[in-house]
């Protein structure tokens, strides 16, 4: 009898639980229907960093939620790993303790949760902000997202009421204005992908829709190159707010960005975390992805016997305010009423975010564009996602394909550093 023969007929114990080593096959654990589900989370930092610290309080709100019925104990979580070969490790560490499904949070991770798909075809991986499910091929292989640029949309138009405000109230200084009398807003990015576009020139038009005739606005943004460097962040922060910005927000994962407009007394929006009591005096609003309705679904599915699960298209899932994927939050009640407005018009169709009537490109509205929606990793544009409904001429963002394919520089925003 082999090594492996031996191995595959006697039983280990893993992380604290008996576990069946046929967990450890070449294919992974093969799951019985009705059991409890075994889940595994890969993050790439931990709890101080606010985006995947978003990632695991949600997982531990759903696996409470969901209760031992059908979920096998606690999920392990990994935290710590890179966006290298080191994932991959981690997902065939999770296989061997026996889990039926492995999520991953970082973009970076999409190979080699790809790769560990393709390996263990009877455990389901699930890769949050990636984009080959569509085009891999792997059955077992699946990306998440969430309409976010709604979320930021809702939190740039409560920092457009405030800016309003300090309009009439005379708040603003000669650094808060261009040499064409224009209103600077600031924005800090981790990197010039299309996620980070996506989102920022949501909340950009959100600021704007609020705003109205009031002020013509220009956003400066600048990119850190990290998802997560506290450093960086405040850094950032401090040359936009230098240089006039009279609000600011952010694509980035630690408090350097909202520390630093607390200590200059600038109003604020945050990102996957209310900042209440750590910015008193200048949050505004935040929103967020709330993957906890992600997670019971696919858990639910799994449970269920499915391999495809609910509102999948091409084994891509996004998640939208009607699903409470997106989350937001207003700190003015006059404000929040507001916003829930527009929450609804953007529910019904509408409003849309990306209302090609609300932007320009050079001077001009778009009627057609071609975005990289099917990656192959060539980079090139071949579907058409400028759409009409309800009489809106828009981008139809995130429909194809659950991440952000949004990547167009329209005109009033400035890369500072790309």
């Amino acid at each position: 009898m082999t090594k492996l023969s031996r191995k595959l007929l006697t039983f280990g114990i893993l992380a604290g639980a008996v576990v069946s080593v046929s967990a450890c096959s070449a294919k992974g654990a093969e799951y019985v229907a009705g059991t409890p589900v075994k889940v595994g989370l890969i993050c790439l930092h931990d709890t101080l960093s606010t985006y995947d610290k978003n990632f695991i309080d949600a997982m531990n709100a759903a696996v409470s939620e969901l209760g031992a019925s059908k979920v096998d104990g606690q999920a392990i979580i990994k935290t710590g790993v890179g966006e290298n070969n080191e994932a991959y490790k981690a997902a065939r560490d999770l296989v061997k303790q026996g889990c039926n499904v492995i999520f991953a949070d970082s973009f970076g991770h999409e190979e080699f949760m790809l790769k560990a798909a393709k390996k263990y075809p009877n455990v389901q991986f699930c890769h949050a902000t990636g984009t080959q499910a569509k085009v891999a091929g792997v059955a077992n292989y699946h990306n998440a997202f969430a309409s976010i640029y709604e979320g930021r949309y809702l939190a740039g138009y409560a920092a457009g009421l405030k800016l309003g405000e300090m309009l009439v109230a005379n708040q603003l200084t000669a650094n808060n204005f261009d040499a064409n009398g224009n209103v600077k807003l600031g924005y800090v990015g981790a990197y010039p992908y299309a996620e980070v576009v996506s989102g920022y020139t949501s909340w950009y038009l959100g600021v704007k829709a609020a705003v109205g005739a009031a002020a013509n606005l220009v956003m400066n943004v600048t990119f850190t190159k990290s998802w997560y460097d506290p450093d960086a962040e405040k850094t950032s922060a401090k040359s936009l707010i230098d240089g006039g910005a009279a609000i600011v927000s952010q694509h980035a994962d630690s408090m350097g960005a909202p520390g630093e407009c607390e200590e200059r007394g600038v109003p604020n929006v945050s990102y996957n975390l209310a900042l209440h009591e750590q910015c008193p005096n200048t949050y505004l609003a935040y929103s967020k992805i709330d993957w906890a309705p992600y997670y019971k679904n696919v858990i639910n599915s799994v449970f269920a016997g499915k391999s495809t699960f609910e509102g999948e298209v091409n084994n891509n899932y996004t998640g939208t305010l009607a699903s409470g994927s997106v989350i937001y939050d207003v700190v003015n009640p006059a404000h929040k009423v507001l916003c829930e407005q527009v929450k609804e018009q953007l529910m019904n169709g509408s409003r849309k975010v990306f209302d090609c009537a609300n932007f320009t490109v050079d001077g001009q509205h778009l009627t057609s564009y071609k975005a990289d929606v099917d990656d192959f990793g060539d980079f090139q544009p071949e579907t058409e996602v400028i759409k009409q409904a309800n009489g809106i001429t828009f981008f139809d963002e995130s429909a194809l394909r659950s991440a952000p394919y949004f990547d167009i520089k329209i005109d009033g925003i400035n890369q500072l550093n790309s």
